[in-house]
């Protein structure tokens, strides 16, 4: 009887197990449910704030396009006094400015990234690498400042002279280096903005190249590869959508500043060959604007521009993903 006592007490407790088990597995179905609705939430919540903006743009917006149709986006005048707006100034500078900043900072963090994984070495790693990250959280304001009252006075008495005597004294190419030496205008506000954005692109930069397995690195220089065929034949196709990522994230940053630009751009609505003229983008009409703007057609305006903004940063996205669909294709190809 004694021997047969465990057993009957084994079986109990399986008994009371398996008789625990359907209430456990509901409780886990319950669980699995909620999390699913939770995160699904979530994810919704995102998509509807970014309809909610769309839409709010769009009402905001409308009393422009009704006044001036499609021909508000190439229309050159603003002129609050006569009630006459148009976006093309502002969209050209931001594009300018971009573009500027995107040309300037892209091989600069490229060049802090590939130093950072591939040849730095192991005692500077760690604080170069946090210099880098604080750079990134440095206010924008704070760049402005330091844009308008330390680097333009120093960009037009030196820098300014040098680019006109040289580059500008070439035919036709010459021309967007001629113009008023004043510091301030399209170059120097896309300089700053490229200074804002290369911690952005060399951060993320850097953090995707160290995700390149060092197996496949190691393999290469066994065959006799140099760091840069290391760096264009391995690290790069491996990292390639992270790369393309970072650089998006630095012009998403570039299109939509606002107080640095406002600083340094010179806020004037006019347009020019030249990149030493003043003029204006999206953001800083917006900042300028938009608290004393009045309501109606003003205000109506300065929503158009805001919605144009919002369309122009879409278009670059979609591109890039587009961009990156076709290399996976013709890698699938080869």
């Amino acid at each position: 009887m004694s021997a047969q006592q465990p057993h009957q007490g084994e079986f109990a407790a399986t008994a009371a197990h398996a008789k625990g088990m359907p209430s456990a597995k509901s409780s886990a179905k319950w669980q699995d449910f909620l999390f699913h609705k939770v995160t699904f939430s979530f994810a919704f919540l995102v998509l509807l704030v970014l309809v909610g903006i769309m839409v709010s743009l769009v009402i905001g917006a409308w009393p422009a396009f009704e006044k001036f149709g499609p021909g508000f986006v190439t229309r050159i005048e603003w002129d609050p006094v006569n009630s006459e707006y148009g976006a093309l100034i502002a969209i050209a500078g931001t594009l300018v400015t971009s573009f500027l900043a995107l040309l300037l900072a892209f091989p600069v963090s490229f060049g802090i990234a590939l130093f950072l994984t591939e040849i730095c070495p192991v005692w500077l790693k760690r604080p170069l690498g946090t210099a880098v990250e604080l750079l990134a959280g440095v206010p924008s304001i704070i760049y402005g400042m330091w844009g308008l009252f330390v680097f333009a006075p120093f960009f037009a008495d030196h820098v300014q002279p040098l680019l006109q005597a040289t580059l500008g004294q070439i035919p036709v190419f010459g021309e967007l280096f001629q113009g008023p030496m004043m510091g301030i205008g399209m170059l120097t506000a896309g300089i700053i903005l490229a200074v804002m954005i290369i911690p952005f692109i060399a951060s993320v930069m850097r953090d995707v190249f160290e995700t390149c397995p060092a197996v496949l690195k190691e393999s290469a220089y066994a065959l006799g590869c140099t760091r840069w065929e290391v760096v264009r034949k391995i690290v790069l196709p491996y990292t390639r959508v992270g790369v393309v990522g970072g650089v998006m994230l630095g012009l998403g940053r570039a299109l939509g500043e606002t107080m640095a630009i406002t600083f340094v751009i010179g806020n004037a609505h006019k347009l020019s060959w030249s990149l030493f003229s003043a003029g204006n983008s999206i953001a800083s009409t917006l900042a300028n604007e938009f608290a004393e703007a009045e309501a109606g057609l003003h205000i109506s305006s300065l929503f158009a521009l805001g919605l144009i903004l919002f369309v122009i940063t879409f278009i670059v996205l979609a591109a890039a993903k587009f961009m990156l669909l076709q290399m996976g294709k013709a890698e699938g190809g080869k």
